[in-house]
């Protein structure tokens, strides 16, 4: 098993920055790919980011590329989200998910998630 803890979210104002943070603790040998998911009220799930753990490749959904960036801390086995130039539109609770699978953006492939953090950007 793999348990992931969120932190980080809050409220900011349109065009501030957050980070949040996704500390990975347990069978973390396990993973290959750690990713960041987000659900706003009455959306479905939707990719956000993701990184591998080994080599750092990463990848983004087109909606926050050039604004969010993913990184990870391997000796703390943990993996962040910078969010930058923040939109009302990005409103919603952000979930970390990690998987085995390579690079995943869909959500039925991660197999551990964590509690999810609220991040809210009023308009």
């Amino acid at each position: 098993q793999v348990q992931l803890v969120e932190s980080g979210g809050g409220l900011v104002q349109a065009g501030g920055s957050l980070r949040l943070s996704c500390a990975a603790s347990g069978r973390t040998f396990s993973v290959y790919t750690m990713g960041w998911f987000r659900q706003a009220p009455g959306k479905e799930r939707e990719f956000v980011a993701a990184i591998s753990w080994i080599g750092g490749n990463t990848n983004y959904a087109d909606s926050v590329k050039g604004r969010f960036t993913i990184s990870r801390d391997n000796a703390k086995n943990t993996v962040y989200l910078r969010m930058n130039s923040l939109k009302p539109e990005d409103t919603a609770v952000y979930y970390c998910a990690a998987t085995r699978a390579t690079m995943a953006d869909q959500a039925k492939v991660y197999d551990y998630w964590g509690q999810g953090t609220q991040v809210t950007v009023p308009s």
